[in-house]
């Protein structure tokens, strides 16, 4: 039996005067919206509920705020924020493009997150957060 096909990532500093305490897990992430597409970096976060997307990345991704019209709550800090919601493709590694659902806020002082709904529904996670490596492997491969 061949195992499903996995890809590995390292963790990123975020702050070099912390060095490994700032480690977070940021996977490199194309996301694609009509014709348009554009690289980023997205928090993978098994807390976060949901995937959330700044506002000017959906702006240059070519999505129009009036044209969003299911509100979407968020928590935690960005409780204040308006958000929409939207749906994208979204590439990792060599996997097949994926359909990903976003809280679009009016905030630009987030990441892009990637959370339990749905990054989480598309993509199985490992973290070995002391070895500085998560693999991720797409859920259509995965044996039950």
């Amino acid at each position: 039996m061949t195992p499903p096909p996995t890809e590995r990532f390292t963790y990123v500093e975020v702050d070099p005067s912390l060095g490994s305490a700032s480690a977070l897990p940021y996977v490199p992430i194309i996301l694609g919206y009509g014709e348009r597409e554009m690289s980023a970096s997205g928090l993978v976060d098994s807390g976060a509920t949901l995937n959330v997307l700044p506002y000017d990345l959906g702006l240059r991704l070519g999505a129009v705020w009036e044209q969003q019209t299911v509100p979407v709550p968020l928590a935690g800090n960005l409780v204040d924020s308006e958000a929409r919601a939207i749906v994208q493709r979204g590439t990792v590694g060599r996997f097949a493009p994926v359909r990903l659902a976003f809280a679009w806020t009016r905030s630009n002082r987030v990441p892009v997150i990637l959370g339990q709904v749905n990054f989480f529904l598309e993509f199985d996670v490992r973290f070995s957060r002391s070895r500085f490596f998560f693999d991720i492997t797409p859920k259509d491969t995965l044996s039950d």
